[in-house]
């Protein structure tokens, strides 16, 4: 490849990314920009990204892409992937970039802490790229004694530092990588601002086929979980007591509390044991409903 040199320049916004060394800014063909492997983040042709092509038309690319050399040829960017593509809408066939010789776990450092400067961040992007950072980070801290107190104290120390940048706290980085294990149709949810955080995190501890059938009820009810329903369900799956008949009564109870009917306390509550709550009453009785709804049919 006939590599372009534009210089030996220091770009004072990349410090934190490059170390604050001087580096040298070459022109890269576009088609060897890859993406860095599982890349969080979205690249959409949407309003910002045509807001991106029209500045690179009138001024040209001012920042200059990170990249690192790819293990198969070419280069893997760190940060650009927006830029790539806006070069590619306006017509250019290369993109000035710095090149940093980063080991993988420094790869996935810089990635991530250059894409949570964006102003706007989904949920679903922030949960993977926390996730990658913190596996990063926990690489590159890994201890040779297994005592588990000194393990979860690091942790907790690892967390803690990566939400500072963000303004989050580590219990709300651990809540986001919780999102992580939510299925697809789920976190699309999260994302559409149609299934609150709360909740999300709650149901992310529900096996993936439980989830799966949780998400065929929502769409038969059209209903979405709230903070409490959540945690029932989780409540549900750790007592193997996950059917589709158990999240039904679940997610119908607010439903049922909508008609405004009640039932005397003393009519129903000789039916249970002296302990058992409000809650478990409600559940037990909108259950019993269902398979009574369903053998009316």
């Amino acid at each position: 490849m006939n590599k372009s040199i534009a210089g030996m320049i220091k770009i004072s916004s990349y410090n934190d990314i490059v170390g604050g060394e001087d580096v040298s800014v070459i022109e890269v063909p576009l088609e060897e920009l890859h993406q860095f492997k599982d890349h969080p983040f979205k690249v959409l042709d949407d309003d910002k990204m045509q807001d991106i092509v029209d500045s690179i038309k009138k001024h040209g690319v001012l920042m200059p892409g990170i990249v690192r050399p790819g293990k198969n040829g070419g280069y893997e960017i760190i940060a650009g992937h927006r830029r790539r593509r806006a070069c590619e809408l306006a017509g250019l066939e290369t993109m000035p970039v710095l090149v940093k010789d980063y080991t993988d776990d420094e790869a996935v450092i810089a990635m991530v802490d250059s894409n949570l400067q964006r102003e706007e961040i989904l949920p679903s992007e922030k949960a993977f790229a926390y996730r990658m950072k913190f596996e990063a980070l926990s690489h590159q801290g890994k201890r040779d004694d297994d005592a588990s107190s000194t393990q979860v104290g690091w942790k907790a120390e690892t967390a803690s530092m990566i939400g500072e940048a963000q303004g989050d706290s580590k219990n709300q980085v651990r809540r986001y990588i919780r999102l992580t294990e939510l299925q697809k149709e789920l976190l699309d949810l999260v994302d559409g601002k149609k299934l609150k955080f709360n909740p999300a995190v709650e149901i992310s501890y529900l096996p993936k086929g439980e989830q799966k059938l949780l998400i065929k009820v929502m769409e038969e009810d059209a209903v979405m979980p709230s903070l409490t329903q959540a945690g029932q369900l989780k409540k549900l799956s750790q007592d193997k007591a996950f059917t589709k008949e158990s999240v039904h009564a679940i997610l119908t109870v607010s439903v049922i509390r909508e008609k405004q009917f009640t039932i005397k306390r003393e009519v129903v509550e000789r039916y249970f044991e002296p302990e058992t709550t409000d809650e478990e009453m409600e559940n037990v009785i909108c259950t019993l409903l269902e398979e009574w709804k369903r053998k009316k049919r």
